[in-house]
């Protein structure tokens, strides 16, 4: 227990550091989780190499190298964001591109789905949108306990509140849905066995969650998806929001196209590490 308050304590003060601070931290991190453990590297490598979104091997392993650091910046960011003041957050916030789509989509009154992929920095988005309106965010819980109380203090904050990834959190988006609100969902996170479908994810078959597919059928939502740009030098982040059409996520091999095509806007900062061609049990 001790261990853990200690390292509880020394995360956040990362939220005391400047941001280019925390990112050159990050960036070493990534580097030498790379260089230390084959498994990382691995994933890395295969999972960009077999997406095809680098036209060359010079482009491929400029790609590489930038992503093996932006790994590591989202990895230590996460909690300077968790523990930064909240009311300080705004100074990382540097413009959003696509807002005219989240106020088209409150006017029809049937609730916004936003997809946020593992791009950029996924922790900033909902914390942005959560200064204006409620939205409830799809989360699952660590296996370890003593992280709880961290993520409810650094991710339900402003108008952001969490649902657990079970049945009770499912009808809380469906609730939140109903009163016109917004939900958000990890979409390219892996799902238990039992709650997907295999489908091709740039080429391979993936295990696909099917929960985003039925919530856009069902309700009617607008779905929008949404990334938090990581800036050069610790700038902040630049969000991006971009709609997609009645019925685009469907079925989960159309949510994956989708996903896709966000991914090709900023390939290095996807997290090529996450092993999303696994089954969780």
């Amino acid at each position: 227990m001790f261990k853990h308050k200690t390292l509880a304590l020394m995360l956040k003060l990362l939220a005391n550091v400047p941001l280019y601070v925390v990112h050159y931290l990050g960036s070493a991190l990534g580097w030498a989780s790379y260089l230390s453990y084959k498994k990382y590297a691995h994933l890395i490598k295969i999972n960009l190499s077999l997406s095809q979104l680098t036209k060359d091997n010079v482009s491929f392993k400029e790609t590489l190298h930038c992503n093996i650091s932006e790994t590591g910046k989202a990895f230590l960011e996460t909690f300077a964001i968790w523990f930064k003041d909240y009311s300080k957050l705004k100074y990382w916030y540097q413009g959003c591109t696509g807002w005219e789509h989240v106020e088209t989509a409150l006017a029809k009154g049937k609730g916004i789905i936003f997809l946020t992929p593992h791009l950029g920095c996924f922790e900033i988005t909902s914390l942005y949108y959560g200064q204006f309106h409620p939205i409830t965010v799809l989360f699952r819980p660590p296996r370890q306990s003593w992280l709880m109380p961290l993520i409810n203090q650094g991710r339900q904050r402003g108008k952001v509140s969490l649902a657990p990834a079970n049945a009770q959190g499912v009808k809380l988006l469906l609730q939140a849905l109903k009163r016109g609100e917004a939900i958000g969902i990890l979409p390219d996170q892996a799902p238990h066995e039992g709650e997907g479908e295999w489908v091709p994810f740039f080429g391979r078959s993936a295990y696909t969650m099917t929960l985003a597919s039925k919530l856009a059928e069902k309700s009617g939502a607008q779905v929008l998806i949404a990334f938090g740009e990581r800036l050069e030098n610790g700038g902040g982040y630049h969000i991006h929001i971009k709609p997609i059409s009645d019925g685009g996520i469907n079925t989960p091999t159309l949510l994956n196209q989708e996903i896709e095509k966000a991914i090709a806007q900023c390939p290095a900062q996807y997290m090529w590490i996450y092993d999303r061609y696994k089954v969780r049990t």
